[in-house]
């Protein structure tokens, strides 16, 4: 007797259903614009991650020379 073969759907993410909403609220522009800002803001806070992690650096740099 073979049991009945198993059938996975994948259930979609957040992000996907967010997606969705946003596609049947948005005209293609408001999308295009919206993504473009969030992206701008990602990259803003890479960024400023980055800057933190240079100043940090420099700093230890600058205390190991005059110890």
């Amino acid at each position: 007797m073979q049991a009945a073969p198993v059938r996975a759907t994948a259930i979609p993410s957040v992000t996907d259903a967010l997606r969705a909403v946003e596609s049947l609220l948005m005209s293609g522009g408001q999308r295009t614009a919206r993504r473009n800002a969030w992206t701008s803001v990602l990259e803003d806070r890479r960024r400023a991650k980055d800057r933190v992690e240079a100043q940090r650096v420099l700093e230890e740099a600058g205390t190991t020379r005059t110890s």
